[in-house]
């Protein structure tokens, strides 16, 4: 936290609940000037505390305002970034602050004579900022907020994409068992999610297709739904000959189901990838021009691109955040 005159702010500490928000203000002295109060968690409560903070703030003179809250799930986003954007709390240069909830529970088992009011925690939070224990940065405001959402986004979208590719190996194996286990230079494509891929796990009924269907009609086959992009279709075609006629025989009623199945998962994947192109446009979007220098030297670690960069930047802030090396150490 920044060298503040704490004789002129006032402290406020926000317990943050899913309907309900309870407030306490108090001074340098430990005097509560708002005690535990009740406001709910919309719009309108946000207003409501604005309002009661300004006129605070205005009948004792105060200078600056430190706000604190645990950072609870995501109920806390709205009253942060309506509080560190009021227009009414300008003035009083509102500084807000996230905290560890861990770091509140260790500084409220310091004291010995506090009751058992669930309210206690707002004031807890307003002791802590007073007291000088905040390290972090403040509240970064609706741009970091704005990365931050495309950045998990996108690790929402790459964990439904492993899942539904792991999900159709399943599928895979028991239409075309051997055809799932090869790997690397060994499997016959580049991509095993592509368009050829794709063809011949969904165009031939089964296996045992693919074993009765002559080299030269494989290989044109291989040619036509690759547009002839695969160098050897020749050795292609081969592959799948020999790992279609080693692969299990199945009873007919199962392969339409399977391949069903297959088809509705290449779909999936083919729509999650199309997606991933897009919020990576658009994290590239929102990252330029937020804090260009770190932005810049975490671009310049090999292996680190727009994407990884922008979610370290939205995730952990400023390197400065951290008051020692230990702090940056899992």
């Amino acid at each position: 936290m920044k060298k503040l005159d704490y004789l002129s702010t006032l402290f406020v500490g926000i317990d943050i609940g899913a309907r309900q928000n309870i407030v306490s203000a108090i001074n340098f002295d430990q005097e509560f000037l708002i005690k535990m109060k009740s406001v709910p968690n919309t719009q309108f409560g946000a207003e409501q505390l604005e309002t009661m903070l300004v006129k605070v703030l205005e009948n004792c003179t105060f200078k600056t305002v430190i706000i604190g809250l645990e950072s609870t799930s995501f109920y806390g986003v709205h009253i942060a970034n309506f509080l560190s954007s009021s227009e009414g709390l300008m003035p009083y240069k509102p500084y807000v602050y996230c905290l560890n909830p861990k770091e509140v529970a260790n500084y409220k088992d310091s004291f010995n004579s506090l009751d058992k009011n669930d309210r206690i925690d707002s004031f807890v939070i307003a002791d802590f900022a007073r007291v000088g224990r905040i390290h972090t940065d403040p509240w970064r405001g609706s741009q970091y907020l704005a990365l931050q959402r495309l950045t998990r986004h996108r690790l929402h979208i790459v964990d439904c994409l492993t899942r539904e590719k792991t999900y159709m190996l399943s599928n895979v194996f028991l239409k075309f068992s051997e055809f799932a286990l090869l790997q690397g230079i060994q499997h016959p494509f580049s991509d095993k999610y592509g368009a050829t891929a794709s063809s011949i796990l969904t165009e031939f009924l089964s296996s045992e297709d693919i074993a009765n269907t002559s080299i030269e009609e494989l290989v044109d086959f291989v040619s036509k739904k690759s547009r002839k992009r695969i160098s050897n279709p020749q050795m292609t075609a081969e592959i799948l000959k020999q790992a279609a006629r080693n692969s299990y025989r199945l009873d007919k009623c199962l392969y339409e189901p399977l391949t069903t199945s297959i088809a509705c998962s290449f779909n999936c994947i083919q729509a999650f990838e199309k997606e991933l192109k897009t919020i990576n446009r658009a994290i590239e979007k929102a990252v330029m021009g937020m804090n260009p220098l770190e932005y810049q030297i975490l671009m310049s670690i090999p292996g680190f691109g727009p994407v990884y960069s922008s979610g370290i930047l939205s995730e952990l802030g400023s390197v400065h955040a951290f008051i020692s090396h230990k702090q940056t150490q899992p």
